[in-house]
């Protein structure tokens, strides 16, 4: 069982891996204009704070560490549904372009979502 555990976790940080590259090349996407910046910003920030997370919890001093960078993991992937979003309801990129990493982050942000349930039913 605990390969297994340590074999999920290399792919979610591999994913949100991927998942950062994915969106820094949305971003070199869109247009040259303040607002876009201002958005993108965030975006890149709150969709490379996930993974970088998950890393740091790989290295956490104390399980309520432990526990704490997989929350903040997963408030960083529901801020960056929100910067996706917000990117198309402004006209900033299609809708095209982001549902693909719209699906994916909400896919991450499940499976973490379920690991932190997990962790606050053991006490940590």
């Amino acid at each position: 069982m605990q390969n297994y555990n340590s074999k999920f976790k290399s792919d979610l940080i591999k994913r949100c891996y991927q998942f950062s590259l994915a969106i820094i090349a949305l971003a070199d996407t869109l247009p040259n204009k303040r607002s876009a910046w201002v958005i993108t910003d965030q975006l890149i920030r709150s969709a490379t704070s996930v993974g970088a997370n998950l890393v740091e919890a790989k290295s956490a001093s104390s399980r309520i560490d432990f526990k704490k960078f997989h929350e903040i993991a997963l408030k960083s992937a529901n801020e960056t549904k929100y910067w996706l979003e917000l990117l198309t309801d402004s006209g900033l990129t299609s809708v095209e372009s982001v549902n693909i990493l719209l699906k994916e982050v909400y896919e991450i942000a499940n499976m973490i979502a379920a690991g932190v349930i997990k962790l606050k039913a053991k006490n940590f």
